[in-house]
């Protein structure tokens, strides 16, 4: 899976997840049509919808055995044209949000849940509410596996705050 990078955003996905069209179908993403740039960039996010999907769904095969979790995150936005600017790169300090915010997502078997006495309410709101980065996902994976090590820092945990509630 190459995800959502650009510029050749029309090889990411295959024909069945082309749902938005028109599609900007070329590399020159500059030439298209803002529609088409944006259309053909959604059309990757539905593929990784389908993709994540398709994983979650084989891992509930386990989920009777043993108790399982799945985190996604993105690398990294992309810039679709906004000012000017396209695709990714863009030092940190100057990069626009469309590079810097991105998804991530938790998924875990409902036995993980209640083994790490996580509650999803507050997991969500917490998700509506706060922002995240990269720098979580060391230490929320290092909780999840109950690994302890002076390298965890539990303010770092996303689930943490909504353990044991």
């Amino acid at each position: 899976m190459n995800g959502s990078h650009g510029p050749a955003y029309y090889q990411r996905y295959p024909k069945s997840s082309e749902i938005f069209k028109p599609s900007c179908n070329t590399n020159q993403i500059q030439d298209c049509s803002s529609d088409s740039l944006y259309n053909v960039y959604d059309n990757t996010i539905v593929n990784t919808d389908y993709v994540l999907n398709d994983i979650i769904e084989g891992l509930k095969k386990y989920q009777n055995q043993i108790n399982i979790g799945l985190i996604y995150v993105s690398d990294h936005g992309e810039s679709l044209g906004e000012k000017g600017v396209y695709l990714h790169g863009t030092p940190y300090v100057l990069a626009p949000k469309e590079q810097t915010h991105i998804p991530m997502m938790i998924w875990m078997s409902n036995d993980f849940y209640k083994e790490k006495k996580i509650q999803l309410s507050c997991l969500r709101k917490k998700g509506n509410e706060s922002a995240v980065s990269h720098d979580n996902l060391f230490h929320t994976i290092l909780g999840m596996m109950s690994v302890e090590t002076k390298e965890y820092h539990k303010k770092l945990d996303i689930l943490k705050d909504c353990q044991g509630l």
